[in-house]
């Protein structure tokens, strides 16, 4: 696992939970679309599957979109995130207090004592290669 690849995974997260929160979704709604859904379904399917499957296999508005707004995220990932981080522009500080004080984790609790747990298993070959980082 790449730290950094998992704190931009979170960070993406996180910012769609501020995002939909601002628009005035409840907490629910949240975590079980942003949180349990990716980390329950989505993640063990890309994990198995790749990315390019999932979106070619989703409805058609959920395709078209992913394909119209992915490049859009990758450029400013690419231009903004990533080089704030190379020049140390990043108060890392701030956004790991921003994130462990988020009242989102109040209702990530609460939601998960509500419903079963899941154990999503794949017995077949990953299609997906995995960098082993030591």
């Amino acid at each position: 696992l790449d730290g950094f690849t998992a704190g931009v995974y979170v960070a993406m997260m996180m910012a769609q939970i501020d995002v939909l929160r601002a628009a005035g979704h409840s907490y629910s709604e949240i975590v079980n679309e942003s949180v349990i859904e990716a980390v329950d379904s989505l993640c063990p399917y890309m994990h198995y599957k790749g990315v390019s499957f999932m979106v070619d296999n989703c409805s058609r508005t959920a395709r078209l979109g992913s394909r119209k707004w992915a490049p859009r995220f990758d450029y400013l990932l690419e231009q903004n995130a990533f080089t704030a981080v190379d020049a140390d522009a990043v108060q890392a500080d701030q956004l790991l207090d921003d994130f462990l004080n988020n009242p989102v984790h109040d209702a990530v609790d609460v939601c998960r004592t509500l419903r079963p747990s899941v154990d999503i298993s794949v017995e077949a070959p990953s299609s997906v290669k995995e960098k082993i980082v030591a």
